[in-house]
């Protein structure tokens, strides 16, 4: 049986790094899609600012969630 507080098991697994790192860009974008949103709706320069951040974050993020999906993947 597998320990689930083992991390060193958790994160030697093939399918484990893809599964908690997918979360963040979609968590990201959905909260840069918001903030996006209240800004053109309150007109505030600095919800544009948190928007792009969080869209830039997401995209950055993206990558290595891409790559861990093709590593378990294989």
């Amino acid at each position: 049986m597998l320990n689930p507080c083992d991390l060193k098991a958790a994160l030697s697994a093939k399918h484990a790094q893809h599964v908690v790192l997918i979360h963040f860009p979609i968590a990201l974008f959905m909260a840069g899609a918001a903030f996006d949103f209240l800004a053109h709706w309150t007109k505030r320069q600095s919800l544009t600012a948190a928007a792009y951040l969080n869209f830039l974050v997401a995209a950055v993020a993206s990558v290595p969630t891409m790559i861990t999906e093709l590593l378990a993947w294989q």
